[in-house]
């Protein structure tokens, strides 16, 4: 069932997604060749203890009935296009790095990512980026009442498609509240009329995955880390949103 939010609850994911929005700035902030994405993990769990809030990805349960997840934020370099682990791994010169990070605050979830630049990257790999986050701000402002869910897909993919980058198909935003997850599935790509039609009080994470290459993916071995296919560069940005009555409110804006 699609949970609708009170003004109460909206007011509370905004507090939450506003601490989300800050803690990754904090990282985009520290984000340069040489550090490890440990160093960044570190950091926003740290970040959750001062303001008494739950890392909701760390110990996430796994769906495949692997091992829970280890980390507070989700560390995805190049070809990785979600569910990276952090670790060790010394950033270098010319990667892409993937933040997602969400946390439980009073109660509700706030769920964001970002694609940020190390160094000096080649122009095409920025158009990857700046394309990936055009797509989920064109995407998201479809999120209006009256509408079908399936007009924020079809619009992130004709804009993906259209500047010649692939849309991820085996992973969706969702709905978000009292749960990181809740209904409905929010697909990146599909025919505008499709999907449930969408409500003032829905609250959504949109959350658009773009290739340089082809959409297909894989799971590594270490039961999480998701990459592509044929081995090509993937971004990933994400807000979640309220939908209101005069349009959608990004409770996730830096």
């Amino acid at each position: 069932m699609i949970k609708l939010k009170t003004r109460e609850d909206i007011a509370k994911m905004r507090a939450a997604g506003q601490a989300v929005a800050r803690i990754l700035s904090l990282m985009e902030e520290n984000i340069r060749p040489g550090v490890t994405t440990a160093r960044l993990n570190a950091m926003a769990e740290e970040e959750c203890r001062k303001i008494n809030a739950i890392p909701v990805f760390k110990d996430y349960p796994n769906p495949r009935k692997g091992k829970a997840f280890p980390g507070a934020i989700c560390a995805s370099v190049n070809e990785e296009v979600v569910h990276g682990i952090p670790g060790e791994r010394q950033l270098k010169d010319g990667d892409i790095l993937s933040i997602d990070f969400g946390l439980i605050l009073d109660g509700f979830a706030g769920d964001s990512a970002i694609t940020v630049p190390v160094g000096a990257v080649a122009p095409e790999v920025l158009r990857l980026i700046k394309t990936t986050e055009e797509a989920l701000m064109r995407g998201l402002q479809q999120a209006r009442s009256g509408n079908r869910l399936g007009m924020v897909g079809n619009t992130i993919q004709s804009y993906a498609e259209k500047n010649g980058f692939s849309v991820v198909r085996d992973f969706v935003g969702h709905g978000i509240g009292r749960e990181m997850h809740e209904d409905p599935p929010v697909p990146n790509y599909g025919r505008m009329d499709r999907g449930p039609v969408l409500k003032t009080g829905m609250t959504l994470a949109i959350e658009p995955m773009l290739n340089m290459g082809g959409y297909e993916v894989y799971t590594r071995d270490d039961e999480w880390t998701v990459a592509t296919r044929d081995g090509s560069l993937s971004a990933h940005f994400e807000h979640t949103i309220a939908i209101g009555d005069l349009g959608p409110e990004i409770l996730t804006l830096r």
